[in-house]
Order: structure tokens, then sequence, then C-alpha cells
């Protein structure tokens, strides 16, 4: 496989979206840049001009701006790209390729269709520590950028909040009112860029301690309204996630095979100690998932909705985002509702 420039240079993210074709080609195919601007990347391959679109994480909205025809690309490219994504692209005929190897390709006499790797555990930004995604959360919650604020909302130590939104404004995600004096604050400076950047840190914070339980609930929201005082009982913080949260929090899914909620505690064997003390017993394939409480949440950070404990809603997209093609719809319908609130 041959693959140039007509200038020598590459650009980026056009000249990802690129190479992540070159990638899954086979030897014999001959490609040749011809521009790269911005997010498309235009190329000679198979005898025939190729337009090629970055998608970024590869999420359904970042697939979204290239299905309506205009943008004109042949192949859309991304890091990861989701079932709910590629689903998308193909429904409106365009093919796809992943920085996994994934591809769905289909151009003239060339047919591309390759299973990638499978993904690696994330790996947690730079700089983003389990107090810098707790305070991330709490900004997206509507919390003021101000120590004071932080501090209240999330529990963590004054240095702690501190540090924090010091990374979020080196990160531009956060810019400053000013640097010293009482009036001192920041602001937001992209709600959809915090809110990305928050959701990766948040899913590569997440462990593996989780425990699945038997349940017959044929509806989950009664199932946890009746759970709720037996945890109650044993003293314990929780919070319902995920899908049973987004039917609180916005209506869109009406049936899931699994319900999640956190509770506070932090290793496998507490968490089944307590499924245990409020009657439930662990089971692989159980419909109900028990999973350890995140971070700086305090009283204030859940939600009560029908004597349901919710929790906050970024997290809650974060958990909706794993769930496959209706998870990310559900996700995206929970930001148009909430984020305004």
């Amino acid at each position: 496989m041959m693959y140039s420039t007509l200038d020598g240079t590459r650009a980026v993210p056009a000249g990802r979206a690129l190479a992540a074709v070159r990638a899954v080609l086979p030897a014999s195919a001959e490609m040749v840049v011809l521009a790269e601007r911005d997010r498309i990347g235009e190329a000679r391959l198979a005898g025939r001009r190729l337009r090629v679109g970055w998608a970024g994480e590869g999420w359904t909205a970042d697939i979204r701006p290239f299905l309506d025809g205009h943008s004109g690309v042949d192949v859309v490219a991304a890091r990861r790209l989701s079932p709910g994504a590629r689903d998308g692209l193909d429904r409106v005929g365009i093919g796809w390729v992943d920085e996994l190897g994934n591809a769905e390709i289909s151009l003239g006499t060339l047919v591309i269709s390759r299973t990638g790797r499978p993904e690696s555990a994330p790996t947690r930004p730079h700089r983003w520590t389990p107090g810098v995604v707790s305070v991330a959360e709490a900004l997206l919650c509507g919390i003021d950028a101000k120590v004071s604020a932080t501090v209240a909302a999330t529990g963590l130590s004054t240095g702690t909040c501190t540090n924090a939104l010091r990374v979020l404004t080196d990160m531009r995600l956060l810019e400053a009112d000013a640097q010293r004096g009482r009036r001192s604050g920041r602001r937001i400076v992209d709600n959809d860029a915090l809110l990305a950047a928050y959701a990766e840190a948040a899913a590569a914070f997440e462990g593996p301690e989780q425990v699945a339980v038997g349940v017959t609930w044929r509806d989950p929201i009664i199932g946890l309204q009746q759970l709720a005082p037996r945890l109650l009982s044993q003293d314990l913080r929780w919070a319902a996630t995920g899908a049973v949260a987004a039917m609180l929090l916005a209506p869109l899914l009406t049936n899931f095979g699994t319900f999640m909620i956190y509770v506070d505690a932090q290793t496998v064997s507490a968490l089944e100690s307590v499924a245990r003390s409020v009657g439930l017993k662990p089971i692989d394939g159980g419909r109900l998932i028990l999973r350890s409480m995140p971070i700086g949440w305090t009283e204030g950070s859940r939600r009560l909705i029908q004597n349901v404990y919710v929790a906050p809603w970024p997290r809650v997209y974060v958990d909706l985002k794993n769930l496959g093609v209706r998870g990310e719809e559900a996700a995206e319908h929970l930001v148009e509702v909430c984020r305004d609130r």
C-alpha cells in the first residue's frame, strides 16, 4: 500500500481521519491525500475522490453533523465508533472506520468489512483525579465555579476543590473572571466540552467493583421504591443510575434488561454484604447491578424522585452511554432535558 500527500504535511483531525482509513486498506490499495481541512480530509482511492470526516470520540452526537448530506463525506472516522453511531451511519449509507480497526467501507470495487481489536481499559486522562471529576460533575449540575460552592456541593476539602478548579481552568474548560479577591470566580467556557471531558474521565475511573443480584421486578421503579426502606434501615446511601434513573429524570426508555444503583460500599465483598443485608442474593446474570458509589457525593448530590434516590444527571449520562444504541439515545435526551433545569 502506498500513502502520500501532495504537500508533505498532515493536519489534525483531518489527517487522523485519513490515517484511520489507511490503516484498514489492503496492501495493494494506493491512497494519495489531496487536502486536509479541519475535520475533513480528501484523498484519491480506488480510482475516485474520497472525503473522510473526523467524528472525535465517535458517539452518536459526534457523527450527527455528517448525516444531513451537506458535508458530502463518503466515510466517517473516529477514535472508537459506538454502536449507535455505526447504526446511524449505516442507515444513510455512509462508510465508517475507527482507530481500533473496525470498518465498513464500500467504494466501487473496494469493499472493506473488518472487526478490529477489543478496546483496552480506558486510560485516565492526564491531570484528572477523582476530585476533579467530582467538581466537574457539580459544575455541570449548576454549582457555581467557586471554591466555597464546590466544597459545599461535594464535601471535598478546600484544597481539593481549589486544585480541581485550577486544573479545569488550565484545561480551558473554565475561564477566570478574576485571579484574586473575594469576588474571584470562574465560569464554564463550553458546556458540551466540559461534559465530554468529564464523561471520558468518569468512565476511566469506574472500577470493576460491582455485584449482580436477582430480582423479579416487572416495574423497576416500583421495585426500587420497595427496596428503599430496606436500604434505609441499614443506614446505606444509594442512588439509581443508568436506565432506571433516566426513566425518572427524562422519560424515554420504557424497558431495559438490567438496572443499576450505586451504594456506599467500596469493595466486591462489601457490595455482597450490602445485598445480603437487604435480602438480595448475588447471582451471575442478575438484573439489578450494585456498584460502588463515587467519591464527592453529599446528601445534596442525589435527587429524590418518586421516593427513589437518583444520581446526578451527568453520572447517569455516563452510565447510559455504555448501554448501546438505545442508551445513547436516552443519554442525548437526558442532556436536553436536564441541562437547563
